[in-house]
């Protein structure tokens, strides 16, 4: 077992309303740098009540950003980090609101305001050279596990692929669950089923342990209670489960790692900009003989929700566009090895991967 020492989220204001604290805590950090933060907000709220709650003052500067559609890419973070410099210099802090793609554009612009070049350049591990500076996460939707992941997760020319280091870690989260009670029922469900197959790679790896184990049990327990129990389905109580449920999942992530499925939706984001939590149900939903009871839950989730998932897809694929996937998928070797242990190149190749996609 490696023995990580691994940072962890500086403080957590969790609750119903704590969103409305954000200014008082954010306020202390207004004296570092240029004295200004930048708030990048998921563009769904422009014209909803939240936008006039953010706690914006003097030369603050606020991005409305679309995260609708693809996943954050590099040549977005450079853009964002050039120009917030070239108009008045480094700020004192950022903070990000909205759902994983805005948690993970935070992280990734924290890094890249003190690092020199593009981010392509730091997409790996502990590659980013300088600490980033003071940045806070504010999640609007659960599941993502992204407010306390070690990664910021990147879409680049060549690769989809995270900058992973110790300063990624958000210095502060405000865990609201009220901000996720206007999520559409189809959102709602596929950022969910992040959480819980998160914490099913996880647990079926070789890098599985106590530490993962106890974070990723109750993880697991909690999106069944959420998807499949009595009382499933959005409501106050649940949207509380489902954004510990994404805390819990994405700390037991810090001290294992995922598998098939995200390698998988890896290649799906990166070839045709599949959004990541739909990426990963469609690939799990053809994982059963890797994932077993956990794959029949999740049917018996899709089936709970009317939810259903597109058949026969790789029938429109080109054999180009399968073979880039599983390029894309099998570079991410880290996730094969914690699948299938050190000797998994015997099991896993390109006709593998490939016969994979070919099943969606």
């Amino acid at each position: 077992m490696q023995h990580i020492n691994f940072n962890n989220i500086g403080k957590i204001c969790y609750g119903p309303g704590s969103f409305y604290q954000l200014g008082e805590i954010i306020r202390p950090r207004r004296s570092e740098n240029q004295g200004y933060m930048v708030f990048l907000v998921d563009d769904y709220f422009e014209d909803k009540d939240l936008a006039n709650q953010i706690p914006k003052e003097g030369k603050d500067l606020v991005y409305f950003i679309d995260a609708s559609h693809e996943e954050p890419k590099t040549s977005q973070i450079d853009e964002l980090r050039d120009g917030i410099l070239a108009k008045q210099g480094l700020p004192a802090g950022i903070v990000g609101i909205g759902g994983g793609s805005i948690m993970d554009i935070a992280k990734a612009l924290s890094l890249m305001l003190t690092n020199e070049g593009s981010s392509t350049l730091y997409q790996g591990l502990n590659l980013v050279k300088k600490p980033g500076i003071y940045h806070c996460g504010v999640p609007t939707i659960s599941g993502t596990g992204a407010e306390c992941s070690m990664t910021a997760v990147l879409s680049g020319p060549e690769k989809k692929l995270g900058l992973k280091c110790e300063w990624t870690v958000f210095n502060q989260v405000v865990l609201d669950p009220l901000l996720t009670a206007t999520v559409p029922t189809d959102q709602w469900f596929y950022t969910g089923m992040d959480t819980f197959i998160h914490c099913i790679e996880s647990a079926t790896g070789i890098k599985y342990n106590t530490f993962s184990k106890a974070y990723g049990d109750q993880s697991i327990a909690l999106c069944k209670e959420v998807f499949l129990g009595e009382n499933a389905g959005q409501s106050t109580e649940n949207d509380e489960k489902l954004m510990l449920a994404s805390l819990f999942g994405g700390l037991s992530l810090t001290y294992s790692e995922v598998g098939v499925c995200h390698a998988l939706s890896y290649g799906l984001s990166f070839v045709f900009g599949t959004r990541h939590g739909y990426a990963n149900c469609i690939a799990f939903n053809h994982l059963e003989e890797v994932y077993g009871d956990a794959v029949i839950d999740f049917k018996g989730m899709l089936k709970r929700f009317n939810v259903t998932l597109p058949q026969n897809l790789s029938a429109d694929w080109t054999d180009q566009e399968i073979t880039a996937m599983a390029t894309i998928a099998i570079r991410l070797e880290h996730m094969w090895n914690h699948a299938f242990g050190p000797d998994w190149k015997k099991t896993v190749d390109m006709a593998y991967i490939e016969g994979l996609y070919r099943r969606m």
